[in-house]
Parts: structure tokens; C-alpha cells; sequence
């Protein structure tokens, strides 16, 4: 392993993490805004039924929870890659929504799009995270 390689792993992990956080961050209060907010009020704000709203602002405070927990608590850390690809769903709808209703905003979602994609790849293959991997010696117990 060369030099450069050692050296850029943890950079990577530091980049991740730093994205991890700022998403996580901003997940937090999306999602739990549209928990606080009543449903009536977030239908009236947005195409989509308040219900679905509420379903998306639970889905996003549960990404953001686990796009940090597993890393911190070292418990299923797998689950952060798959966090962010569920969140990268959510944010291609919000891409395509901010795209129809709203085209002036458009950089917005797609960037937290691509932050979120990177997150996905990144901890699923460029610098997965350690710790509570299921191997055949674990399954076996």
C-alpha cells in the first residue's frame, strides 16, 4: 500500500464525516419541522397531502439519525450507507418537486442530492465504517 493511499483513507473518513454531520444537521430540522408543523398548514404549503408530508418528515429525522448513530455508537454500522440512500430518494422527489413548482430554488435540493449520494458511495465504498460487521464467525454465535 503506498504512502498516499494510507494518507487519503482517513482523509476521506474526515470528508465523510464532515458531510455526515452537516446533513444529519439539516435532515434534523427538515424533518422536524414538518413534524412540528400541523398537517393542514403543510398541505397548504406544498402539492402533497399533509400526511405524506409528516411520513417524509419522520423519514427524514430517522436518516438523519442514522446517518451519525451507527458511526458513534459502533452498533450496525452499515446502516449509515443505506440512511443515505434512502435519503438520496427523498431528495431526488424534492429535486424533481423544487424542479416543477419552483425552478429558481433548483441548486438547493440537488446539492444536498449529491452530498447525500457521495455519503451513500462513500461509506458503502470508499471508506466504510469499522465495527459491528456481520461476518460468518458472528453469525455463527
Amino acid at each position: 500500500m503506498s504512502s498516499t493511499t494510507k494518507r487519503g483513507k482517513p482523509r476521506i473518513h474526515i470528508w465523510l464525516w464532515i458531510a455526515q454531520g452537516l446533513l444529519a444537521a439539516l435532515f434534523l430540522f427538515t424533518g422536524g419541522s414538518k413534524l412540528a408543523t400541523p398537517a393542514t398548514v403543510l398541505a397548504q404549503q406544498s402539492h402533497l397531502s399533509g400526511a405524506f408530508m409528516k411520513f417524509i418528515g419522520v423519514c427524514e429525522v430517522l436518516g438523519a439519525l442514522g446517518l451519525v448513530l451507527p458511526g458513534v455508537t459502533h452498533i450496525r454500522p452499515g446502516l449509515t450507507p443505506l440512511a443515505a440512500a434512502l435519503l438520496v430518494i427523498i431528495m431526488i422527489g424534492a429535486t424533481v418537486s423544487t424542479a416543477i413548482l419552483l425552478p429558481s430554488l433548483l441548486p438547493l435540493p440537488f446539492v444536498v442530492l449529491l452530498l447525500t449520494a457521495f455519503v451513500a458511495y462513500g461509506r458503502w465504498r470508499l471508506a466504510p465504517l469499522e465495527g459491528g460487521a456481520v461476518t460468518g464467525a458472528s453469525v455463527a454465535r
